[in-house]
């Protein structure tokens, strides 16, 4: 499982703003809804396999009412998102278990993020090949998007990259992780440290759509693709989520004025695009308990594949 700590270490006492947006929902991400209702993200973010949501998110629970005293009253709607890697892994062995959740938390750090195979990307295929985490980012007008995907979702046939369809790769064998029909689904994690409301966060969430179809993904009927958004621009926005706080003034919020968005837009899709690609190039060939192979298409494959196919 992977864990993503929203700019806060304890984000029930410095919410980030939110947002959100679903492409095709045979997926989970649980507390949607209270970000729906409130536009704030209030807990840490975790990512795991489709049978083990429950066991995240309780452990994830435990791990902040360990933080607090029992006098303080706290509610937790934790948002944990997942895809299915039954295919590579014994999905109803429940593998994940609470100590494995509680190593992400604290290892948990800034700086560049390990991709393809690794947490709770270690079981995922992305358009018929080895998929995983993925991670891109731009600087737009002086704010940064970055983004996180676990990528687990697409058809072989509609890989682009570049623009570029991807045909077999050279001395490509048939292999029985490599097939044509949709594979799982996506969740993508937008951030950035941009003043935002949370419709804005809303809208920047819609765009990393666009980004999964550059690549090919088109939000099959099978196919469960998530995208939350949070902005970390305005701080200071706990009253606006805990009741206890009496007498609190007004919050004030700032955010970025309608025509300076379309230049988050564009680094949200280019980023999202990216991350896709990144999951795969770092995705290395993985063969499950039961023998079934899904074969990585590395970087210098990819690089022969698309020269093969501009016809140089």
């Amino acid at each position: 499982m992977t864990v993503i700590v929203p700019g806060a270490a304890d984000p029930w006492a410095e919410p980030a703003v939110a947002g959100c947006h679903r492409l095709n929902g045979n997926g989970e991400l649980t507390g949607l809804e209270w970000i729906r209702e409130a536009g704030l993200l209030t807990t840490v973010i975790g990512l795991t396999n489709t049978h083990s949501v429950g066991v995240v998110r309780d452990a994830l629970i435990a791990a902040a009412a360990a933080t607090v005293s029992p006098e303080e009253q706290r509610w937790y709607l934790p948002v944990v998102g997942e895809t299915y890697d039954g295919d590579l892994n014994d999905i109803n062995g429940m593998h994940v278990r609470p100590e494995h959740v509680h190593a992400a938390l604290d290892s948990a750090s800034g700086g560049p993020v390990a991709e393809g195979g690794v947490g709770s990307g270690t079981g995922m295929q992305c358009h018929g090949f080895k998929g995983g985490i993925g991670t891109a980012s731009r600087v737009v007008a002086g704010s940064t998007v970055g983004v996180l995907v676990q990528a687990n979702h697409g058809r072989r046939d509609r890989l682009r990259v570049n623009g570029v369809q991807v045909g077999p790769l050279p001395g490509e064998e048939p292999a029985n992780g490599t097939n044509s029909g949709p594979e799982g689904s996506i969740i993508v994690i937008v951030a950035t440290d941009a003043p935002l409301l949370p419709g804005q966060c809303d809208r920047l969430a819609q765009r990393a759509a666009l980004g999964i179809g550059r690549v090919g993904g088109a939000g099959e009927h099978a196919s469960g693709d998530i995208i939350l958004a949070f902005a970390t621009g305005n701080r200071g926005l706990r009253p606006l989520v805990d009741h206890t706080i009496e007498g609190a003034p007004p919050v004030q919020m700032t955010a970025l004025p309608a025509d300076r968005m379309d230049g988050l837009f564009y680094a949200v899709i280019e980023a999202t695009e990216e991350a896709i690609v990144n999951a795969l190039v770092a995705g290395q060939t993985m063969t499950g308990g039961d023998g079934y192979t899904v074969q990585g298409i590395g970087g210098a494959r990819l690089a022969d594949c698309l020269r093969d196919a501009a016809g140089t």
